[in-house]
């Protein structure tokens, strides 16, 4: 005689399953990720950063300001107004300047201010290809 015991666990997965609940997830029939990777202890950290996108605020301030020095012409291609463009970089350089004077946690920013100027010519040109 067979004895057959069902936790109510997994009475309630066995049902689940059956009425579908599991079918057309994400990653379905994938194979999962990193497997057979060696153990990071921070494993879940970084899957985490990766997952959600998460970057500018997990990063020190200084240099996420880096990265928002580097992708200023394809911030400011997204603006619609040259007052907008000049709003921008005049909030990028006061942020430049705060952290030249140590006023912004990480390491520090040596980066000279951005010319309005420069930057409103290289946006209308950008925009006159279009």
């Amino acid at each position: 005689m067979v004895h057959w015991y069902e936790s109510s666990l997994d009475r309630q997965l066995r049902e689940a399953a059956e009425q579908g609940e599991f079918d057309n997830l994400k990653g379905l029939g994938k194979p999962l990720r990193d497997a057979g990777r060696e153990y990071e202890e921070d494993w879940w950290v970084k899957d985490w950063l990766e997952r959600e996108g998460a970057t500018a605020g997990v990063i020190p301030p200084s240099l996420a300001l880096r990265r928002d020095v580097e992708d200023l012409e394809t911030k400011v291609d997204r603006l619609r107004t040259e007052g907008e463009v000049r709003d921008h970089v005049a909030e990028l350089n006061e942020r430049l300047r705060k952290a030249r004077v140590g006023l912004m946690d990480g390491p520090p920013v040596v980066l000279p201010p951005r010319d309005p100027e420069k930057v409103v010519a290289g946006w209308r040109e950008r925009r006159a290809k279009i």
